[in-house]
């Protein structure tokens, strides 16, 4: 059992090591970047490789555990940006029936931030750059493309939960990164109040600091090991199986996702 001693109503305090509720999914979809990939990093001749190893994502991680399918929208390196320009029409579509999930859950921004400059004319941006009845009409920000993916979603399944992950606090991190990890996290709270069924995990807050002892065990060069992605898949279903043992009226109809049915009776 793992514990955090830090924050007294912190929702992943006590990890569910057995997945919890969140085995009441049948099929996830996992929207994210290197770490959600299970990427690795080897050292050697004096150069550095990536590999993206998907059976040891957290995904995959939580997919045997739960005995869900876990469907993988990720790449090394993957942005917003990548993800409209490149992946979903060279790699793999999200919009296609046979890729169609109850639930997703998006961890983007890290690369983002690496690239803003380069990849947003228009910057980090607001809840103002978004179009709220045609997405493809939201400005070239962080935040209009970030919430162009959930408008996607949402239009594609609407009754699809959506988990948003903020990235988590590292002690290396410079003061100007920091920054934007903050403003990240204060957008992401935002979208509670924009989308039905979608649901913060604040990994920013909760989760232990990255830093060094943490990094030595859970880390190989600068991306995680095995252990590492196995820690984020129990840390991730913890999370989750709070946000459904809290609103457990949200959950009511999981089953009926994606069936073209459902019970007028309850909550849906």
């Amino acid at each position: 059992m793992v514990t955090f001693k830090y924050f007294f109503t912190n929702p992943i305090k006590k990890f569910v090591h057995d997945g919890g509720y969140t085995s009441i999914f049948r099929t996830i979809g996992f929207i994210g970047d290197s770490l959600s990939s299970g990427e690795h990093e080897s050292f050697s001749n004096g150069e550095k490789g990536f590999h993206d190893y998907f059976e040891y994502s957290w995904g995959q991680f939580i997919a045997r555990k739960c005995g869900l399918k876990a469907i993988i929208f990720s790449k090394g390196g993957l942005s917003c940006k990548e993800f409209f320009d490149y992946y979903i029409k060279e790699v793999k579509n999200p919009f296609t029936d046979e890729n169609r999930c109850q639930a997703y859950v998006v961890a983007l921004g890290v690369n983002d931030l690496n690239h803003l400059a380069e990849y947003y004319p228009e910057g980090f941006g607001s809840l103002e750059d978004v179009d709220w009845q045609n997405e493809d009409n939201n400005k070239q920000s962080f935040v209009g493309q970030y919430v162009r993916i959930i408008q996607k979603l949402k239009k594609f399944e609407p009754k699809c939960r959506i988990f948003v992950m903020s990235f988590p606090r590292e002690c290396s991190l410079a003061k100007s990164r920091k920054d934007k990890g903050r403003l990240i996290i204060d957008f992401l709270l935002k979208l509670p109040l924009k989308f039905e069924y979608l649901y913060v995990l604040n990994i920013w807050k909760y989760a232990p600091t990255y830093g060094k002892k943490f990094k030595e065990k859970y880390f190989c060069g600068g991306h995680m090991n095995a252990l590492g992605y196995k820690f984020t898949a129990d840390m991730v279903m913890t999370y989750i199986d709070y946000y459904i043992n809290k609103f457990p009226d949200d959950f009511k109809q999981v089953a009926f996702i994606g069936k073209g049915v459902h019970n007028e009776k309850e909550k849906w």
